[in-house]
């Protein structure tokens, strides 16, 4: 058994050697080992020509946020139907990058509190997707926003309403500068 399962690596290593540079690539991505890049690739290919936006491969891949909306107002609704082997890989990639320290991370705390774990991850596999679209489209690396990129957006937009949450809850900045 285990002669055979050599036997097969072997014979996906070859198969996949013109892809070594993608897989390389995508294989910066946190999240993402060696294996889970080959099935990336296996399931999209190199030619992301095809999906004329990050839009199309989101709907194909199963990884579109649903849309039910019905007289303005929009529902929760599930994600698309797509290519599940894909959606599988991903989603697994998305849990394992929601623990590193990366944007990823950053991303998935903000939605959880809100959406819950499942929908959080799913969101996550969904940027993931879109970052690997956009390298391999346009032949880029890897680039992190960071673990503080929603901190650093509108940072005194954050401060000032922190600031008036602690003044509802009693605090006033004289007595806290008198005290201090």
């Amino acid at each position: 058994m285990t002669k055979r399962i050599g036997e097969m690596d072997d014979m996906l290593r070859d198969y996949l050697q013109p892809y070594e540079e993608a897989i390389a690539k995508l294989d910066e991505i946190p999240g993402i080992a060696r294996r889970s890049a080959e099935t990336i690739l296996i399931e999209t290919g190199l030619d992301m020509t095809r999906f004329p936006s990050e839009r199309h491969i989101s709907s194909w891949a199963g990884l579109a946020p649903g849309n039910n909306e019905s007289a303005g107002k929009q529902r929760r609704s599930r994600t698309v139907h797509g290519n599940s082997t894909l959606k599988t890989a991903l989603v697994q990639c998305a849990k394992v990058a929601s623990k590193c320290k990366c944007y990823f991370r950053a991303q998935y705390q903000r939605i959880v509190v809100r959406r819950g774990a499942n929908r959080a991850t799913v969101a996550v596999a969904h940027s993931m997707l879109i970052a690997i679209y956009h390298m391999l489209k346009d032949n880029q690396s890897f680039r992190d926003l960071g673990e503080d990129f929603y901190l650093a957006v509108n940072r005194a937009k954050k401060i000032n309403h922190y600031l008036r949450k602690l003044e509802k809850l009693g605090w006033t900045p004289n007595a806290a500068s008198a005290t201090a």
